[in-house]
């Protein structure tokens, strides 16, 4: 590049956009799950970006907890509203159930044609095993206090009382997911609640077609078309267990994720003084 340029390039930076992929299990039960605890901080590296003109998040994740899929949604709005960034989802493979209540933080959500997209559905399950300790000739012994503490014991006939009361906490967690989605869709949404919120899932062309989705395409191509060619793409790494995490169960786990904050903090100071 000749002087010219150069000087054009710092007068008139090419648009950059921030990328961070979120993919994966959601939870803390699951190994490398996606938690707001694992990403914060690679969320707020994307959403401060110098010079980023937009955040794109890349969704691949069959879902999981109900709470950090609404936690992981609610900080990528907030630093949408705060930093004033459009963010633009972009559904890969999958984006069902908690993974589609991540995607609802776009601004645009964006699908491949083949994608699974949908399941706004809520489950919960486990397993009986009455009688399977009198045939092992195993007694339990088990001691609570409060009347429901043990509803919903797996070794005991399955209690009404205690069932009802699961299914309705199910429900009020569905009815959030979809006050959430026709919060965030509006009047995108194209079909009836029987159809939407049954916990059926779709393929990106059809969630188009429902409104659940916005365009179907990719990062490079809708990216570019939106931006210009000469865009830009920082690819922000989610926060992922390493070496030093691994050595948590020798020299505590508190001290890993110490030494591990301190370095991505230290690594992110550095990088906003250097763009």
């Amino acid at each position: 590049m000749n002087i010219i340029g150069m000087w054009r390039r710092f007068r008139h930076p090419p648009p950059r956009v921030a990328v961070i992929r979120l993919e994966g299990p959601i939870g803390a039960a699951a190994p490398n799950a996606l938690t707001l605890e694992g990403i914060e901080h690679a969320l707020e590296r994307a959403f401060f970006l110098p010079r980023a003109k937009a955040v794109a998040i890349l969704v691949n994740s069959p879902g999981g907890a109900a709470v950090q899929s609404r936690l992981i949604h609610d900080r990528i709005r907030d630093l949408a509203e705060e930093t004033g960034l459009p963010v633009f989802v972009f559904i890969e493979d999958m984006g069902a159930s908690g993974g589609y209540m991540i995607a609802l933080a776009g601004d645009e959500i964006h699908a491949d044609a083949m994608s699974l997209v949908g399941s706004i559905g809520v489950i919960a399950g486990g397993f009986g095993f009455v009688g399977l300790l009198d045939k092992l000739g195993v007694e339990r012994r088990v001691y609570s206090a409060g009347a429901h503490k043990a509803a919903l014991d797996p070794f005991l006939p399955e209690n009404p009382e205690g069932a009802e009361k699961l299914r309705a906490v199910i429900g009020a967690t569905h009815d959030s997911f979809k006050a959430l989605v026709r919060e965030r869709r509006g009047d995108a949404l194209k079909a009836s609640d029987d159809i939407l919120f049954n916990a059926d899932f779709w393929t990106g062309e059809q969630a188009r077609a429902l409104g659940l989705v916005d365009e179907l395409g990719g990062l490079y191509a809708t990216i570019r078309a939106r931006y210009g060619r000469k865009t830009r793409f920082r690819r922000i790494p989610a926060r992922k267990p390493g070496a030093l995490q691994a050595l948590g169960f020798s020299m505590g786990a508190g001290a890993a994720n110490t030494i591990l904050d301190r370095m991505a903090a230290g690594q992110f100071r550095a990088m906003t003084r250097g763009w």
